[in-house]
């Protein structure tokens, strides 16, 4: 039977697509945001009611039935109008992911794709060879599929497929996964970034533990020993180089798009691969994608060859264009091990890194503030530059106590170059004043959708 779903903050990466799937599945979607109130992003408010979708301003106006369904992100606070009404009128209120795990659970197969880094690309991997393969899956990605975008679907985080088929990334930072029940259950790795090492073995190791089938990297120590937990049955692994596991991927070439590689199925054949997406991070990435879909019969002849049409995920080292000489990339990369990945794939080849990185929060400074310092000094080249504004800071009770200058004072004092800037504008400004041809300018943070404007701008200023 048809429900009213009432999406509170419907314009965000994680609700806007699971408003879709709950809309293609026959129920009525109304919603609100701060953001439109604010008249930011008017074009994706525009979309959405040019898609049925009926908006409101964020007062609590629109929530004035008790049979509405309302749905709020994690945080559900009282000080959020809609909320407040909910309360009062007596409107049933369900967290994000309390809602997609129990369509994600009521799924009869699914793919739950877990990890510190790497979800995102694993997920959209695993929608285009499913969809290639003809399954019609739905998935549920936390950013856009490149794939599936087009002019009807510019913000294509979701793919509506058939009921049968659930795919979607599943959440560690918010306690989240322990919701999920998948069919498949995919662990990239497992490292510091939100929770403590303590709370994360034993949120990853219920996951795996209800799965059917738990993919697993080898090449990451924590995943690796969650494989020792299991029946040998119920696991697939993998790795670069490492021979015991399910699937192998070695004789990396890299090139200046994507990937060369050789896969070795345990007991099985080799396969050529080639990705168009680049660096060693993404072959694991594809190796997790493979391991899923063959659980669930995907030929990997027919897999592999889906994957060289693999376009990427939107801001995961998106080449916004060339300049001058100059090339501007666009990243998601916001904690250390991110952070790593993308210079260790960028400094594959040569040019010097102007390296925008833009905090998102002041929490993340402060817990991993070694860290960051660590992994800027260990990758960067005595030529690369990094510039940082501080922090997006939405009021609150936040902790400054560390900020950007902190982190750059740090890089510097190990010999390379960094500056904190007041502003992002001031950054922009620096790094087009320093811009020489043969550079290669790479704008990372996430939770930030302006970012890839302010991207694009640098690109026309060059």
């Amino acid at each position: 039977m048809a429900n009213d779903y009432f999406f509170c903050g419907i314009g965000g990466s994680g609700m806007l697509p699971l408003a879709m799937i709950v809309q293609a599945r026959g129920h009525r979607i109304e919603g609100s945001d701060r953001s439109r109130d604010q008249g930011r992003t008017p074009e994706k408010f525009a979309w959405l009611e040019a898609h049925g979708v009926a908006l409101h301003p964020q007062d609590g106006s629109g929530v004035t039935r008790a049979d509405q369904i309302v749905v709020a992100t994690g945080a559900v606070e009282d000080t959020v109008p809609d909320i407040g009404a909910a309360k009062a009128i007596g409107a049933t209120i369900k967290t994000r992911p309390q809602l997609l795990s129990e369509i994600f659970n009521a799924a009869p197969a699914s793919i739950g794709v877990a990890g510190t880094s790497g979800k995102s690309t694993i997920t959209g991997m695993i929608a285009w060879i499913l969809h290639k393969a003809g399954r019609e899956p739905t998935v549920m990605n936390g950013a856009v599929m490149k794939n599936f975008a087009d002019a009807d679907h510019p913000f294509a985080s979701a793919l509506i497929g058939g009921p049968d088929l659930f795919v979607s990334e599943v959440d560690e930072s918010d306690g989240s996964i322990a919701r999920y029940n998948p069919t498949v259950a995919v662990v990239s790795n497992i490292s510091l970034d939100h929770k403590s090492m303590e709370e994360l073995r034993e949120l990853f190791g219920g996951f795996t533990d209800r799965a059917t089938t738990a993919v697993l990297n080898l090449d990451n120590p924590e995943t690796a020993a969650l494989v020792q937990t299991l029946p040998a049955d119920k696991v697939v692994t993998f790795a670069l180089g490492e021979e015991a596991a399910t699937l192998n991927a070695h004789d990396l070439e890299p090139q200046p798009t994507g990937m060369r590689f050789t896969l070795t199925e345990q007991g099985g054949a080799k396969h050529a691969v080639t990705l168009n997406v680049p660096g060693a991070h993404n072959v694991a990435n594809a190796l997790a994608a493979l391991g899923a879909v063959r659980a669930l019969g995907v030929p990997l002849a027919e897999a592999t060859a889906a994957l060289e049409t693999f376009s990427g995920i939107r801001r995961r080292m998106e080449v916004v264009g060339t300049a001058n000489g100059v090339t501007v990339i666009d990243d998601f990369a916001h904690n250390p091990d991110k952070i790593a990945a993308t210079l260790k794939t960028l400094h594959a080849f040569d040019g010097r890194l102007l390296i925008l990185f833009q905090p998102h929060g002041f929490g993340p400074l402060k817990l991993m503030k070694s860290e960051f310092i660590e992994t800027f000094v260990g990758l960067m080249r005595a030529d690369d530059v990094l510039l940082m504004p501080e922090p997006v800071y939405y009021g609150g009770t936040t902790d400054r106590s560390v900020g950007s200058e902190d982190i750059a004072s740090g890089v510097r004092a190990a010999g390379r170059q960094a500056e904190a800037l007041p502003t992002r504008d001031a950054c922009g400004d620096r790094i087009v004043e320093l811009a020489q041809p043969g550079d290669r300018i790479i704008v990372m943070g996430a939770r930030d959708d302006t970012l890839s404007t302010f991207a694009a701008d640098l690109l026309s200023r060059l």
